[in-house]
């Protein structure tokens, strides 16, 4: 695999993350029209969407590594039946945690967010059962675009992302700015944009795609040798993303103690900060498909190189990003409307992760990406897990609340985990037994 290669792989994943990223914002700003309690209750449902989204995501990511290896290989026969137990697997696991969320959905939100205003839970209330119906529907995208990813389709990847960002959007403009529903608005839109996605990428795998060969017979049988290796990479990622995702979820709760402006500042502040990582985003998924077929061929010299340039490109993305975030930063902030006497502390917030990222967040999440994609997914995630709660969880809970530092004391934490979680990842990288691991 050659440069021009990569970058074929690059390009299209990068736009694609610019682009969701770019939606993400607009959303945020469209649904800050309806005020902080809207952005405070679609701040605390998305911290436990993005823990579901992400067991998706995990399984989906262990398709993609198996099939990127057997596309290494040369073995076609099974990169269509890893493409296609891969999907089947990502859809069972979705169905069951829908029906799990739908019946506990009150009590978990009176778990995590007890204290919250009553306005900011009710509004919390029907963007989460909306979310929940969507969840079937994104966990089959997830799982198509993933093995698409692992044959290095990119370019369809970004298309299926258009198509259901754009419609996403678009609703989004109709249900909140036109007729005014806010929450329930977002929730409408958020349902009937993830099915089409999911009916659009297997239009696509059906009748346009020719690597993968994917039929929808084959999804209804089981190849377990095939899932097995599939689940050593995702359970590893999915157990990962669950405790990572739940320190989150902890991490809001405490934050939710510091009033409805905390957590308001805290919606605004994520929501720019994926901005700066745009770039990274993108690196950390393009390189599981290019370590992962590296890896395939048995060629450990490319992987080794492939990374080191990746991560370099990184640090240079997260540079040249950051000076023009600062630059517009009033006019990025002026996007969501937000109460002034909060706009100094979420500059403050954008201030601290503009300096610490070039230095710290590739290390901590482009890297391990690259582990993962050759097989090293159990170091990577017990590494993780032991971060995020030591550093991440208690250490944000004793200078956010303890030391009374508020909300820069949490995120003081965070950057502190990517650096150890960095550190960590370096020193396995500079070793072998990474790449060790026999898959196919």
């Amino acid at each position: 695999m050659d440069y021009k290669q990569i970058f074929a792989i690059i390009i299209p994943i990068f736009v694609d993350s610019a682009f969701i990223v770019l939606m993400a914002l607009m959303n945020t700003a469209m649904i800050s029209s309806s005020g902080v309690a809207a952005v405070s209750a679609v701040s605390m449902v998305d911290s436990i969407n993005m823990f579901i989204i992400n067991l998706f995501i995990a399984v989906a990511t262990g398709g993609t590594v198996i099939v990127a290896q057997y596309k290494g290989s040369g073995n076609q026969e099974m990169v269509t039946k890893a493409a296609s137990q891969s999907i089947s697997s990502v859809a069972i696991v979705s169905v069951l945690i829908t029906a799990l969320v739908l019946i506990f959905h009150e009590s978990t939100l009176n778990m995590l967010f007890g204290n919250a205003d009553a306005d900011v839970l009710y509004n919390a209330k029907i963007f989460l059962i909306g979310s929940c119906i969507s969840y079937p529907f994104i966990a089959i995208y997830q799982a198509v675009t993933g093995v698409l990813r692992g044959v290095a389709e990119t370019k369809a990847c970004l298309m299926l992302s258009l198509i259901l960002n754009v419609s996403y959007f678009g609703l989004n403009i109709l249900f909140i700015k036109v007729f005014d529903m806010g929450v329930v608005g977002l929730s409408i839109s958020l349902v009937v944009a993830r099915v089409l996605g999911m009916v659009v990428s297997i239009i696509y795998l059906l009748k346009y795609n020719q690597s993968l060969r994917f039929k929808i017979k084959e999804t209804f049988r089981v190849h377990f040798s095939i899932l097995k290796k599939i689940m050593f990479i995702g359970l590893p990622f999915a157990a990962e993303g669950m405790f990572f995702n739940g320190g989150k979820l902890l991490t809001q709760t405490y934050i939710v103690q510091l009033g409805t402006l905390a957590t308001t500042v805290n919606a605004i502040s994520n929501s720019l900060s994926m901005l700066f990582q745009i770039g990274g985003t993108a690196l950390s998924v393009a390189i599981v498909t290019v370590v992962g077929q590296s890896i395939g061929r048995k060629n450990i010299a490319d992987a080794r190189k492939f990374i080191k340039s990746f991560l370099g490109l990184s640090t240079v993305f997260f540079v040249l990003v950051t000076g023009v975030i600062l630059i517009l930063f009033p006019l990025l902030v002026n996007m969501y409307a937000p109460p002034k006497e909060i706009v100094p502390d979420i500059f403050t917030l954008m201030l601290l992760i503009g300096i610490a990222q070039p230095f710290l967040w590739s290390l901590s999440f482009i890297l391990p990406s690259a582990l993962r994609a050759a097989g090293d997914s159990k170091f990577t995630s017990v590494a993780s897990l032991l971060t995020m709660w030591l550093l991440r969880i208690i250490l944000g809970y004793i200078l956010g609340i303890t030391l009374g530092f508020g909300l820069l004391g949490v995120w003081i934490a965070m950057v502190a985990e990517w650096g150890v979680r960095g550190f960590i990842f370096a020193w396995r990288f500079k070793g072998d037994k990474w790449y060790q691991h026999k898959l196919i």
